[in-house]
């Protein structure tokens, strides 16, 4: 073994020799307690041990034994992950989704999508071309946490994708704006991939079936405290609810308190999942949880605070009739997203993605089609809704046209007092055009607009016409003589079958719609 004299002395030809070799990269390593020092040319730095050429050769020392001196000493930070585009936001979107989605996207360019872990611990995704054959054409990163962060990391970095499970909110919007990120809600910018419903569950061995809302907030404010007083067992309820910066909770409390600040009496779960799982392991537990994580909870239908009973179903997720329903985003900078960013988001908002969507359990937008001619319940629920001479007759004839139809999920909405279709809805038109093409020839289609509360009924009626008229010619435009195969008619009924209560800006709007009728 040699002494610490002769360690000391052979580092000083290493030094003298490497001094004299004007190409050599000198590193000094020395132990920290000084007993060692030798000097050379760097070699690597691999498994954690050091590669230095000496004049008697390679010499490997362990790095947790010695302290690297040199311009050539590698960093003590783990190199970073290099990234074409980084995905960062809502939970919701980037547990699940996100990762199915990038698979999709590579698949659909012919790729496969590997996944390594970068030296600083990032798993990132790269996309592999001529089918795992070929060379890395792309990579990205996920970060998932909050949609809240979403917004931040727009403001603060270039080649990000925000994943959103709620709108952008209006301070964030201009907070991007003032940063040069440009208009956030442009249709450039804001895209959505899909919807969920999210969905209150109870245990699947308890037997109440469906809940007013009312109920529901007075539940979760601490007012109703035993299942017996909203129909079922003699049971305590125990509570389950999200962090308050949680998407999922902020639409959850949004669509069950309205702007009411509510301190909830609720034990929190930390994710969707997690929810789910505390309500599966007790009898009297109620949460909340997004479509795609109710992993074996029963679903409750609501009852709106005005009457109206929608089942939690994807059509009524698709048509944005039921209740607690929102919308999946993607958002993007108007500048610095690489060509690859562009290529995905273009990917996500088509009909390609629909199954990958769908695949991970949210609800995409492709077109569903159910028969209107088993709803019996409903057809009493509206005729007993006026009792004007007038209007009942209308009401009649409505219903008889509707139970002649099949309806299809896609349905478009307008601005109040507009025929200004809503950006989705624009989006909604082609998919709805190659849906149509595809249809029997004969097949007749009927645009039945329908309207909010606000105004006179003859006025709305009217109104819910012009609508209707508006998204046969805008159909016509997108669909042009694909569409040959389709007779149009167009129907109006006003503020008839509300499919939600006029008594909110929100519910107003949902009103506000031209809904989408075949037979063949």
């Amino acid at each position: 073994m040699l002494s610490k004299l002769n360690l000391r002395n052979l580092a000083l030809p290493f030094s003298l020799l490497a001094a004299g070799a004007a190409s050599a990269d000198i590193v000094n390593l020395t132990s920290p307690d000084g007993n060692f020092s030798a000097s050379g040319e760097f070699v690597s730095f691999e498994n954690g041990t050091y590669t230095i050429r000496t004049v008697l050769g390679d010499m490997s020392i362990p790095a947790a034994t010695v302290i690297c001196d040199g311009v050539d000493c590698p960093s003590d930070e783990p190199e970073a992950a290099h990234v074409d585009v980084e995905f960062v936001g809502s939970d919701t979107i980037g547990q699940e989704l996100m990762p199915l989605m990038l698979a999709g996207f590579a698949n659909s360019r012919g790729s496969v999508l590997d996944q390594i872990l970068a030296p600083d611990g990032t798993l990132v995704y790269e996309m592999i071309g001529d089918q795992g054959f070929g060379e890395t054409i792309g990579s990205f990163a996920i970060d998932a946490s909050n949609s809240s962060n979403a917004f931040t990391a727009l403001e603060a970095q270039e080649n990000v994708i925000g994943m959103s499970a709620r709108r952008i909110l209006r301070e964030e919007a201009r907070t991007l704006t003032n940063s040069g990120a440009g208009q956030m809600t442009r249709i450039e910018q804001e895209h959505i991939i899909g919807v969920d419903s999210i969905v209150a569950v109870v245990n699947s061995g308890n037997p109440v079936d469906t809940i007013n809302i009312r109920d529901l907030a007075r539940i979760y404010r601490g007012d109703i405290t035993n299942w017996s007083e909203v129909g079922g067992p003699n049971m305590p309820i125990i509570v389950y609810s999200r962090p308050s910066d949680a998407a999922t909770r902020t639409q959850f409390d949004a669509q069950i308190f309205g702007a009411a600040d509510v301190i909830q009496v609720a034990r929190i779960a930390g994710s969707s999942t997690d929810m789910a799982n505390k309500v599966n392991t007790n009898p009297g537990a109620i949460g909340f949880v997004g479509f795609a994580f109710q992993n074996g909870t029963k679903p409750l239908n609501l009852i709106t605070e005005c009457g109206i009973a929608v089942n939690a179903s994807t059509f009524s997720a698709k048509t944005e009739e039921y209740p607690l329903v929102r919308r999946l985003y993607l958002y993007n900078r108007q500048d610095g997203l690489a060509n690859n960013g562009n290529s995905f988001l273009e990917f996500a908002i088509s009909e390609d993605a629909d199954g990958v969507v769908e695949k991970a359990g949210y609800i995409s937008l492709g077109v569903e089609r159910v028969s209107q001619a088993d709803s019996q319940s409903e057809m009493l629920s509206l005729l007993n809704s006026t009792t004007d001479p007038f209007e009942l007759g209308i009401l009649r004839d409505m219903l008889i046209e509707r139970m002649q139809y099949d309806r299809i999920s896609t349905t478009f909405r307008f601005a109040s007092g507009s025929n200004q279709l809503e950006r989705k809805s624009i989006l909604d038109l082609e998919r709805l055009s190659n849906y149509l093409e595809t249809v029997p020839a004969g097949t007749e289609v009927a645009l039945v607009g329908y309207t909010d509360s606000d105004g006179a009924f003859s006025s709305n009626r009217s109104l819910s016409v012009r609508r209707a008229d508006e998204v046969i010619e805008a159909l016509q435009q997108v669909g042009g003589e694909r569409l040959s195969n389709v007779t149009f008619s167009s129907l109006g009924f006003g503020e008839l079958a509300p499919a939600a209560c006029n008594t909110t800006n929100e519910g107003k709007g949902i009103n506000r719609r031209v809904e989408v009728w075949v037979r063949s």
